[in-house]
């Protein structure tokens, strides 16, 4: 079973911010590979090479972004695509926007393996009642999400999967890194809690 990890950034800035020492990316590509996602792919844009520069020695790759006017959906359809060219087998893919740098590896795990027991349903982790990220897609629902619109962020498009049917499910993870992001500093979150069932 491989679930893949496609890490989303707007911007080469937000890419690059400081983020426990290292560059955001870096920092999440870590997170991913040590959590047992594989391949990781990286999605933003690097004018200059330094989000690559920042990846090496990762396991991640980097992807230049879709084109402007196809959107969110767009740019997680690219590093799907990466992903699959990457890893053939890839079934699955975490969506993961860069903005929540602060997710423990155990979650990343512990959506993997939910996933293996449940291998059609969208799953979220979740923090106290609350949906966060990453999200675990099923590649099996890749063409209702590209039949998706431009102008839809990437929370949206879960929405708009579950809304035609598509089964989607929380897991109570205990990671405040899933709902709290970048604007958090680490040392205000609350501790790691660890997986406490589904919702």
């Amino acid at each position: 079973m491989t679930v893949a990890a496609v890490i989303l950034s707007a911007s080469t800035a937000g890419a690059l911010a400081p983020t426990d020492g290292v560059p955001r990316v870096r920092r999440l590509a870590d997170v991913a590979w040590a959590g047992g996602a594989f391949p990781v792919v990286v999605v933003v844009p690097d004018p200059d090479g330094t989000v690559a520069a920042a990846l090496a020695g990762t396991e991640a790759t980097w992807a230049a972004p879709a084109r402007p006017e196809a959107g969110p959906v767009g740019h997680i359809a690219e590093g799907i695509r990466v992903a699959a060219e990457a890893i053939a087998e890839t079934e699955a893919v975490l969506v993961w926007p860069a903005r929540h740098c602060w997710v423990d590896a155990e979650t990343v795990t512990s959506l993997i393996e939910a996933h293996g027991l449940d291998r059609s349903s969208i799953l979220r982790a979740a923090y106290r009642g609350e949906a966060g990220w990453p999200a675990l897609l099923p590649l099996r629902h890749l063409g209702a999400l590209t039949s998706l619109g431009p102008a839809r962020m990437p929370g949206d498009l879960l929405d708009d999967l579950a809304a035609v049917g598509i089964a989607s499910r929380s897991l109570e993870l205990g990671d405040p890194g899933a709902v709290m992001d970048a604007d958090t500093p680490r040392e205000e979150q609350p501790p790691f809690e660890g997986p406490r069932g589904t919702g």
